[in-house]
């Protein structure tokens, strides 16, 4: 049966701030920031960017502004190199580089026997999973979107792999537009602005100290 999911939900984010949305899980918050590359079309008002509503974008245009990293990689059965360029057109072995060492992932992939060209297999599970998300990392620095999306991004990184990919994130996240869906005090605590959501709506936003402070 079909029911309705976020009921009445609006906010604003400014160019190069960032914004977390946090509640428990089946609140809606992944729902609100799967909206915005329309991989669900609302039924009713409208997303803008630039305040030109995402509807009016080719779907291609839109998500090319738009690099996604969630907790499940989402990764192919082929080489690192291959997964890091996914989408780019004649990608440079350069740039491919460097964006794998900015996300913290250039010195395992040089330890493995055939360093770039290594198969990584079937979603990645010939890596551990704070190497896939390091990949996944990669690819949207490569990319360099003007919105990220980060949902739930460390949620299944051990201690150390989580300070490398939390060290990649903020190097991908600079100077960008930022979407952080999650739990996790560490992760949302330097947001401009968080929403939490329950039930579908928004029952609080503000910083983290005004949050605490009610």
């Amino acid at each position: 049966s079909e029911r309705t999911i976020l009921h009445e939900v609006s906010f604003k984010i400014p160019k190069g701030s960032s914004v977390a949305i946090v509640g428990q899980s089946g609140s809606g918050k992944t729902t609100i920031a799967n909206l915005i590359p329309r991989f669900y079309e609302p039924l009713q008002g409208e997303i803008t960017i630039d305040d030109t509503c995402i509807n009016k974008y080719k779907l291609a245009d839109l998500r090319g502004l738009i690099g996604i990293v969630t907790q499940e990689s989402l990764l192919f059965n082929d080489t690192i190199f291959n997964n890091i360029a996914f989408g780019i057109e004649n990608p440079e072995k350069e740039k491919v580089i460097e964006a794998a060492k900015l996300a913290n992932a250039h010195d395992f992939i040089c330890e493995l026997e055939n360093g770039y060209e290594a198969n990584i297999g079937d979603q990645g599970g010939k890596l551990s999973g704070g190497e896939r998300q390091r990949i996944t990392i990669a690819r949207a620095i490569l990319k360099n979107a003007r919105v990220i999306i980060l949902d739930e991004a460390t949620a299944y990184a051990d201690p150390e792999n989580e300070y490398l990919i939390q060290n990649a994130i903020s190097k991908l996240v600079k100077g960008k537009t930022l979407i952080v869906v999650a739990h996790r005090l560490a992760t949302i605590q330097k947001a401009d602005q968080i929403l939490v959501v329950e039930n579908g709506k928004i029952v609080g936003r503000g910083r983290q100290e005004e949050l605490l402070s009610e």
